[in-house]
Parts: structure tokens; C-alpha cells; sequence
């Protein structure tokens, strides 16, 4: 496996990229904007591929690279379902898997320091975003964040797991790079209470000042969506009325770019064909399944996704390649649902 810690010393950030092989598909965790271009070079040096952009929780001591990431490599943004941001392209629950190609990982809700905390589980390491720091614990009075709900989530789950397992937080601002479960039982301060009570007035009398990018960070982190309305501009959309209107038509083709594990877990579009977003390049290209469905059938190509994020940049993608009818439902199947859209299951 390809690990690497990767640093911002501004906002004391750990990123961290991970794939299971050179040559191979990778993810990042909690990237910052103004590291964009170093991850970059890394991933282009590496031989990798990046599919997947995470942040563990909306962040506010820093702009997250999620929106650059996505717009420089059309990856995939992925954030817990119960975040705040505008629109992400993969929103993931409790006991949802975060896949790669040869990399899965749990996912595991941690709310606490904000209500939108998610930590990635993996084998022998964990994520914890800013539950569970090195000798430490994320503070919890800002973004609807509750000391009862971080001591359910330090104590009912991640101090459950094996002592050895890793632990990588999303900051520390001591120079500490990685520590263990069982490190954080015995020498982590915060951890030391007898009861739940103990724990909610210790973290009362923190009284820490806000982080110095907060009043920037917060909004900022909330709008990473991809601008929609630029892709409706061009007439390549169809609002979820629009497209509902086209089911069951002969000369249409709705493709779902969604993974398996969404489709199983939401539904989809009845008759709607499965070519997950990461196929994309293969198959709008000559030749390609797309591509073919298209020239011999003569059928309308209809993208859609979750919230509509990947399916604008799938059908900016085919518009590029030549697929001159290929559309997409604005809004995804949050909007289709919301407006009623029948749903296969």
C-alpha cells in the first residue's frame, strides 16, 4: 500500500493519500486548498490516479481542497451524509464502506467536535478527523457540537477498536504524527474521566478562542459544490420534472454513474443502465459502450448521479468527446425523489 502523511503548517493539518498500488487509484483525506498543487505533483509522481476527495467533517480552520481537487481531476467529493456542504458528489452513513480500487474502509459516525464528524477505519489505522487527536480531543462548543455525543463517540466506538490500531488525526499542533488506541487510553488527558458528566465539564472549561479562519473557513467549506446552473445554461440539463417525463421512452437511455453499493443502498431509476462514473472515459470514447448505445441506437444518453455532481461533469465530458445529445438530470436522484420519480429497487 501507498500511504502518505502530508502537512499544512498554517492550519496544522494532516492530509493523508493512500492507494493500494503504484499505477493505481487513490484517495485523499481532509485536503487543504493552498496544498492543492503539492498533491498534485506527489500523485503525478506516484503514478496515481485520483477518484476520491474526503473531508472528515466540514472543517473551520482552513478552505478545504475538495472543490480544486474535483475541478482538476473531476474526482469524486465525498463528506458524511449529515454534512452542511452545498453538494458533494458521495454522501456516506454508518457501516457504508469508502472504496478503491484494492482499498476499503468503514465508515464510522463520530459526531462530537461538529454533527457532520466522520472517522475512515482501515485495517490496522484509523481516521479520526478531530474526534480523537494525539493527547487530545476536538473541541466541541461551534457547529452544533456536543461533549455527550464525543464521549459516546471516543468511548462507544473508536476506543473500542484493538489498542494497536493506528491513529491518524486531522491536526496536531505539537509535531506528534500518529499514535495508537492504546497510547490514547492510558496517556491521553481528556480520556482520564470516570463518567460522561466529568467529560462535559472538563470540555465546558476549555474556553478556547475561535480558530482564526472561522468566520472564512465555515461558509467557504459549505459552497464546494460544482456551479450546476453552468452546465443548464448550455442546455445540457434536465430538472427532475423534466426527465421523469422521460421514462420508458425508446429513444432514451438514462445511465446511472453512481457505485453498487449506492444503488443497492438508494435505489435507482427503473430500466436505467449502470456505468459507474469511474468507467467514464472508457466508455464515451470511440468504441466505448456509451459511445455505441448511442451511434447505433440513436438513443439520448441521460446521466445521472446522486445530487448531480458527477453526472455535470460526465456529461461536460461527452459533450467534449462528441456525445452531442447526451444530457443530465440536475439535482441527481435527491432531486428525482423529492419531485416523486419512480425508484427501482
Amino acid at each position: 500500500m501507498l500511504f502518505r502523511q502530508l502537512f499544512d503548517s498554517v492550519s496544522g493539518t494532516y492530509s493523508y493519500l493512500l492507494a493500494s498500488r503504484a499505477g493505481g487509484e487513490a484517495l485523499i483525506v481532509d485536503p487543504v486548498l493552498e496544498k492543492v498543487d503539492r498533491y498534485l505533483q506527489l500523485i503525478g509522481e506516484l503514478d496515481l490516479k485520483l477518484v476520491k476527495a474526503v473531508d472528515t467533517h466540514l472543517h473551520a480552520d482552513h478552505i478545504t481542497g475538495l472543490g480544486a481537487l474535483r475541478d482538476r481531476t473531476h474526482c469524486i467529493t465525498v463528506m458524511g451524509e449529515n454534512t452542511k456542504a452545498d453538494v458533494v458528489s458521495m454522501r456516506l452513513s454508518e457501516g457504508d464502506k469508502l472504496t478503491i480500487e484494492g482499498l476499503s474502509l468503514d465508515v464510522l459516525y463520530t459526531p462530537g467536535h461538529t454533527d457532520d464528524s466522520y472517522s475512515f477505519l482501515m485495517r490496522d489505522r484509523v481516521f479520526t478527523g478531530d474526534t480523537l487527536l494525539i493527547r487530545g480531543t476536538g473541541r466541541t462548543d461551534f457547529q452544533n457540537g456536543d461533549a455527550r455525543a464525543q464521549y459516546d463517540s471516543l468511548f462507544g466506538k473508536l476506543l473500542r477498536l484493538p489498542d494497536e490500531t493506528l491513529v491518524f488525526p486531522a491536526h496536531d499542533y505539537k509535531g506528534d504524527t500518529v499514535s495508537t488506541i492504546g497510547e490514547e487510553k492510558r496517556y491521553n488527558p481528556r480520556l482520564q474521566v470516570k463518567s460522561v458528566d466529568d467529560y462535559v465539564a472538563l470540555m465546558a472549561s476549555l474556553n478556547l478562542p475561535n480558530p482564526k479562519m472561522m468566520d472564512v473557513a465555515v461558509p467557504s467549506n459549505m459552497r464546494i459544490g460544482l456551479a450546476q446552473a453552468e452546465i443548464a445554461r448550455r442546455g445540457w440539463a434536465l430538472d427532475a420534472r423534466q426527465a421523469i417525463a422521460l421514462v420508458g421512452r425508446a429513444d432514451v437511455a438514462f445511465v446511472d454513474l453512481r457505485e453498487t453499493s449506492e444503488r443497492l443502498k438508494h435505489g435507482s431509476i427503473p430500466g436505467a443502465l449502470h456505468a459507474p462514473y469511474g468507467d467514464l472515459q472508457d466508455n464515451i470514447r470511440a468504441g466505448g459502450m456509451l459511445r455505441e448505445l448511442a451511434r447505433v441506437s440513436d438513443k439520448r444518453i441521460v446521466f445521472y448521479c446522486a445530487f448531480g455532481e458527477r453526472s455535470a461533469m460526465a456529461v461536460q465530458a461527452a459533450q467534449d468527446a462528441g456525445l452531442l445529445s447526451a444530457l443530465h438530470v440536475e439535482g441527481g436522484l435527491d432531486a428525482w425523489k423529492k419531485a416523486q420519480g419512480p425508484v427501482g429497487r
